[in-house]
């Protein structure tokens, strides 16, 4: 995952990208008003949920031949955990 795609689900959770911050402090790029446990669970469900489509897709890309119904599976359980 890259640092764009961690501040574009940040950005979708909630957070407010501070500019005027990241003069001072340029690892310190995300802030928040407010509702921060909120922000941050929604976050960390949103990543969570990232890394999972990304392994899936691992899985995928390795269905060929006789393993092809294993790896499907596979990627389907993976995906299966975001329902839990």
């Amino acid at each position: 995952m890259t640092k764009d795609d961690i501040i574009k689900l940040a950005r979708e959770a909630g957070f407010l990208i501070d500019t005027h911050a990241q003069q001072y402090q340029p690892n310190c790029i995300l802030s928040t008003y407010g509702l921060i446990d909120e922000n941050l669970e929604r976050f960390a469900n949103l990543v969570a949920a990232a890394e999972r489509e990304e392994c899936a897709k691992v899985c995928e890309e390795y269905a060929t031949g006789e393993s092809r119904d294993y790896s499907e599976n596979i990627a389907e359980e993976i995906r299966a955990r975001g329902n839990t």
